[in-house]
């Protein structure tokens, strides 16, 4: 056994190592239960295998005495030395090297098939890496290398290793790492190799005496070659070939692959005559497809409709042009069609159907796309086959047997609702073809099942075309349908008996809140259904979501319904029926409710609505803090956070909310407090009774804090008469114990009242006792508390941007503020470094007309510029580089001579920011930036440039990817 220890030995006399450690090594990477020894072994292994030592090792390793695992290590080894360190090989060995590839590949041609591939995979790279120049013709070579009679070895062996070797040739060119430039010339030289493989493949496949294994693996050579986009013109009499090996079991798969990738390649559209010509083949497989279904075979049922689906999805356009062979096209479309309308249920019975959506979606398109002349008559051909795709769909959305879908496993639960979502997007997107005809004849429809007593109906037809108006009505505005109030007049008469059924007449509902804000009238039709839901814990996220969509909507209209309403939320509520977030949900719905009524119902209601909790509250508040109460407590505070968060009893300005400004709110209609002010200033003590003894657990504090954000965000300038009680407990519950979400609360507090002079001494107060406090953790050490730092510089920033008045403050330590943001910047976590480049793109404007921020940066300013170029040299994750060149893009624009200065000192020290960078491409950086004071996105594509310089990854696929 090789011991741990051993390891650091065997690192140190690398060079003197003998192939027999190696064998030790790899026994125990295979064999040793120990997994601590086992990742020794493969990072010891993995270092051997970059070794120079690995020319020598890899060949001992392929030894025949050698076990078939110690084998593939040599071939993996040499196949990591050619594909990444193709330099190291001088050019006089790429001859001897090709000479041991072939004799090793010969000889393991009747060996292992994993150490066969990985032979290959390596001459496949020798040849990517000569070709065109070093080895012109390296396929034809291949093929007449392996076609010469020798060795010992039978000729079938022989075929196969070569049929691998040209297979894993194209997939070694799609995942190699070379340059751009060599990439087009090696995909060049492969194409014109495509002479050689195409007769040769052709012949295996049409040979009858060619055995089940040589056919496979030439189906799969073929699915490798179409990849590098073989035109299909020339590879067409192969995929004729490929659809008759479709009977054959054994060849089934492989030549579905191969069909596919073929008639998928960006470039077949090209050749129409081909297309054409594919199309009746692709109908002469419906027998196949017909048997299979009856027999159950999904993976037939799968393959034929991938072949069909492909066809009909790459090339819709096409097809449809060929106007002299509409016909035939449109016999496609049905063939799909069948496959969409598979029998059985998804994903139990059929795993076909699926394949087919995205289709629908690109014939549509393709259609609606066509000048107006042109897409009349295709859409009097295609709108009755959309007409039965709606019907097909729909019947496919059916829910199983109660007794069967009892049956299904949570998994399969899980796939056929996301199947349901799928075809509820499809029957949306096809809305915009069908129109208002569309939803007329689901109505119709829903309404003979209804109304026709004679003949009993399921409940999963009715839920399916309940599903359809939901589907449509969510997204699509349905507010001019002529049919949505009979639609609303059929849900009462609606037999709900069963959840599924349930769940869907309360998300259609749901989807009709805007339609049912234009029609008041008719809410009284649909408001006891959701009402008597509520009650329901199976139907606890249908019921709770529509009446929160239905409150915030028609709230104007739902004042008579007030009562009811309060009454039902609370008293499933005290029973505890649902989940928190669905109780979270409720209390926002009752929020939105109680918005519009007069000011007095709106206190009674919600002291009836919260004394419950309140009462609770002070009881937990009186207890000492254990895990259970903390929960409790998080819970309450919650419901009051999701009350106050839609408790809004000011007009919104709906067209001022267009758009990403704010809502322009007008003053509130009712005289007197806001009833949230009433409420926060009567619980306020109590709210602090808690946090005295919360104050060390930060989701309490983070809870307590949320309560006062929702607020503040909904009512604004309303929320001034608590301004000051709220900044003098900020201040103490900060002082104490530190946290986030406190530096939260204040910079919403600044960004609403520092501009208001009867709140400015407060919140200026608040803010240098914040900083003050946050100024001492940098100095014990901030690396603890990213959270905070985050935290504090979005404050700072948000200060600079309302109140710049704040930095005038002789109380306030504003150089000590610049350092914290400089050694913010050197963060390791993403957002915190984002936080601080804002804070720093705010400041530096401000130069100009805050003496202080002016002084701060003359003296130090050079600190910043050398923070932000160690990022960029490499300190920092490059998805950070936008950031750093807006701070270096608002230090030219503000302080333009100085930047100038700083620059140049910053990048005068070797080596800084990076050992990579010469002094010339410093300069020419400095020069770039210094130049650059409008363009923005200039300087960030000159800082994107400089980090890859940096990196040393300028030029390698990274930076493509960049």
């Amino acid at each position: 056994m090789l011991y741990p220890f051993l390891f650091g030995l065997l690192f140190l006399v690398l060079p003197a190592l003998k192939y027999s450690n190696y064998s030790a090594a790899l026994h125990q990477l295979y064999y040793d239960p120990n997994i601590e020894n086992k990742n020794l072994a493969q990072k010891w292994l993995m270092q051997a295998q970059v070794s120079p030592q690995a020319w020598q090792f890899c060949w001992a390793l392929l030894s025949p005495d050698k076990v078939p695992e110690i084998q593939y290590f040599g071939a993996s080894a040499l196949h990591t030395k050619i594909s990444r360190y193709w330099s190291d090989i001088p050019t006089d060995q790429y001859e001897s090297l090709k000479t041991q590839l072939f004799s090793q590949i010969a000889c393991f041609s009747s060996g292992s098939k994993m150490v066969l591939t990985r032979l290959c995979v390596a001459l496949a790279s020798l040849a990517l890496n000569t070709m065109p120049e070093a080895w012109p013709g390296a396929v034809a070579e291949m093929v007449r290398v392996f076609q010469e009679e020798g060795g010992g070895v039978d000729g079938r062996a022989r075929c196969l290793a070569l049929l691998e070797l040209l297979t894993v040739l194209p997939e070694e060119f799609q995942t190699s790492r070379l340059p751009q430039y060599r990439k087009g010339q090696v995909r060049g030289a492969l194409g014109r190799e495509w002479g050689s493989v195409c007769p040769l493949l052709q012949q295996l496949l049409r040979r009858t005496d060619s055995p089940g294994a040589v056919k496979a693996r030439v189906l799969r050579c073929l699915s490798s070659w179409v990849l590098l986009d073989v035109p299909l013109s020339e590879s067409e009499g192969l995929v004729h070939d490929c659809f008759g090996a479709l009977p054959d079991p054994e060849l089934f798969d492989t030549a579905v692959e191969a069909i596919v990738n073929a008639i998928s390649q960006p470039d077949s559209q090209r050749y129409v005559n081909t297309l054409l010509k594919l199309v009746p083949q692709v109908l002469a497989l419906q027998e196949q497809l017909r048997e299979a279904v009856q027999n159950g075979d999904m993976e037939t049922c799968h393959g034929i409709c991938r072949i069909a689906v492909t066809l009909g999805e790459n090339h819709s356009r096409t097809l449809l042009e060929q106007v002299d062979h509409w016909q035939s096209f449109l016999a496609l479309v049905n063939m799909i069609m069948f496959c969409t309308g598979i029998p059985g249920h998804y994903p139990v019975n059929e795993t076909t159907s699926s394949l087919t959506l995205t289709f629908w979606y690109t014939l549509q398109d393709e259609i609606m796309s066509f000048e107006s002349d042109k897409q009349a008559v295709y859409l009097q051909v295609y709108r009755p086959v959309y007409f039965q795709l709606v019907d097909v769909l729909l019947h496919k959305a059916q829910f199983p047997s109660d007794q069967e879908y009892a049956s299904w496993s949570s998994d399969e639960k899980e796939q056929f609702r996301i199947y349901r979502v799928d075809i509820s997007d499809t029957l949306m997107y096809v809305y915009e073809m069908l129109g208002a005809e569309l939803l007329s004849n689901l109505y119709d429809k829903l309404g003979r099942l209804l109304t026709n007593a004679e003949q009993p109906t399921s409940w999963q037809h009715t839920e399916a075309l309940l599903y359809g108006f939901q589907s449509i009505a969510e997204t699509i505005d349905v507010n001019y349908s002529d049919v949505i109030p009979g639609l609303i007049g059929l849900i009462p008469r609606i037999n709900i008996n069963n959840i599924q059924l349930a769940d869907t007449v309360m998300f259609t509902i749901g989807a009709l809140a805007e339609w049912l804000a234009d029609h008041p009238v008719m809410l009284s039709s649909v408001l006891p259904l959701v009402l008597q839901a509520l009650g329901n814990p199976d139907l606890s996220v249908s019921s709770v979501s529509t009446l929160k969509k239905i409150c915030r909507e028609c709230k104007y209209d739902l004042p008579p319904y007030a009562t009811n309403i309060v009454a039902v939320s609370q008293e499933v509520l005290i029973k505890q029926i649902h989940k928190t977030s669905q109780c979270m949900w409720l209390m926002q719905a009752l929020g939105f409710l109680l918005s519009a009524l007069p000011v007095e119902d709106i206190l009674r209601n919600l002291h009836s609505l919260i004394t419950p909790y309140i009462q609770q509250l002070e009881k937990l508040a009186d207890e000492t803090p254990n895990p259970s109460n903390k929960l409790a407590i998080i819970h309450i505070l919650g419901l009051l956070s999701n009350l106050f968060t839609t408790l809004d009893i000011s007009k919104q300005d709906d067209e001022s909310a267009e758009g990403s400004a704010p809502p322009v709110k007008t003053a509130p209609p009712q005289p007197g407090p806001n009833p949230v002010v009433v409420v926060l200033q009567q619980v306020f003590a109590l709210i602090q009774t808690v946090l005295s003894k919360w104050l060390n657990d930060s989701q309490v504090v983070e809870a307590v804090c949320a309560i006062f954000e929702k607020s503040v965000k909904t009512l604004l300038h309303d929320f001034a008469p608590m301004v000051s009680q709220l900044s003098e407990m900020l201040g103490q519950m900060y002082s104490t114990i530190p946290q986030a979400s406190a530096l939260d609360l204040t910079r919403q507090m600044v960004h609403i009242f520092a501009s208001e002079t009867d709140h400015f001494p407060p919140i200026k107060a608040l803010f240098e006792l914040v900083t003050s406090v946050t100024l001492s953790i940098f100095q014990q050490g901030p690396r603890d508390h990213p959270d905070i730092v985050d935290s504090f510089m979005q404050l700072q920033a948000q200060a600079l941007k309302r109140k710049p008045d704040l930095f005038l403050s002789e109380s306030l330590d504003v150089k000590a503020v610049f350092h914290c943001g400089v050694l913010s910047l050197k963060f390791p976590e993403a957002p915190t470094v984002k936080s601080t480049c804002l804070f720093f793109t705010e400041l530096l404007p401000h130069c100009s007309d805050v003496p202080p921020l002016a002084r701060v940066v003359q003296e130090d300013g050079k600190l910043l510029v050398q923070a932000v170029l160690e990022g960029i040299g490499g300190g920092a994750s490059r998805s950070l580089m936008d950031q750093f060149a807006e701070v270096l893009f608002s230090l030219n624009k503000n302080c333009f001579s100085l930047l100038a200065v700083w620059l140049k000192e910053a990048l005068q020290p070797p080596g800084f920011p990076s050992s990579r960078i010469t002094v010339d491409q410093k300069d020419n950086f400095s020069q770039q930036i210094l130049r650059e004071r409008v363009n923005k996105r200039r300087v960030k594509d000159i800082v994107k440039e400089f980090t890859l310089l940096c990196r040393g990854l300028h030029g390698t696929e990274y930076a493509a990817e960049y």
